[in-house]
């Protein structure tokens, strides 16, 4: 059987275990209770009422996050001519055309995040088995595909987080770090929760935010009050 060390024991201990709490007061409880020695990420993981098995039920999207994530996340764009200077004067930190992909299918995997122009994508279409497990293919319906490949690269240099279900029916997002200003977390909180809100598919019934629970990497979940989120979302 699982044990946990004294100092999760004690930090769980501050966390009432028969209570949800609003994001306003999670955040600053979580911030209290950590006691790693490294900046942790925060995240959320929420429970939706969907079976991802079906494709109208599958919610997935974008957000860019008001505060970012605390890290500039490694751009890959892959593009030609003239957008491979756009690509680069927006701030991607590897640009290329259909050599990456020989590259990468070498091994080449020093990047974070994968952009594409749409003529780009016969050959990209090859790295599939590569970059789809590790959840880096490019992708229209998230904006990694795109002619504005400049819009594409800021937009994940700004904080820009992808999220998708599961096949049990959660998404795990992040929100940004530990040390960051408890309102910083607060409307990164926010903004996700809303942009997955507004991503409901049509063929979803019941109740969407079946559970909704905060930590940071080390730390215990707070479960969060999901009617208090309903009531943000629609103001």
């Amino acid at each position: 059987m699982r044990t946990h060390g004294k100092q999760f024991t004690a930090a769980k201990a501050q966390v009432a275990a028969d209570r949800s709490y609003s994001i306003e007061d999670a955040v600053p409880l979580m911030q209290k209770v950590k006691f790693a020695k490294f900046d942790e990420t925060v995240e959320l993981a929420l429970r939706l009422g969907v079976d991802p098995k079906h494709a109208d039920q599958m919610v997935r999207g974008t957000v860019v996050l008001p505060h970012g994530l605390g890290k500039s996340k490694r751009v890959l764009a892959i593009a030609g001519g003239d957008k491979q200077k756009e690509a680069q004067e927006a701030g991607a930190d590897v640009v290329g055309g259909e050599e990456m992909v020989e590259k990468i299918q070498g091994g080449f995997m020093e990047f974070d995040a994968v952009v594409a122009t749409p003529d780009m994508m016969r050959a990209v279409g090859k790295l599939g088995k590569v970059l789809g497990p590790r959840g880096l293919m490019p992708n229209p319906k998230t904006g990694t595909v795109s002619v504005d490949i400049a819009k594409a690269v800021r937009e994940i240099k700004a904080g820009k987080v992808e999220f998708r279900v599961d096949k049990t029916g959660i998404i795990h997002a992040p929100l940004g770090k530990t040390s960051f200003a408890t309102s910083s977390l607060v409307a990164n909180a926010h903004a996700l929760v809303d942009s997955i809100v507004k991503a409901k598919p049509a063929a979803a019934k019941g109740k969407f935010l079946r559970s909704v629970t905060l930590s940071s990497t080390m730390g215990p979940g707070i479960k969060i009050d999901t009617t208090h989120i309903d009531v943000a979302v629609k103001h």
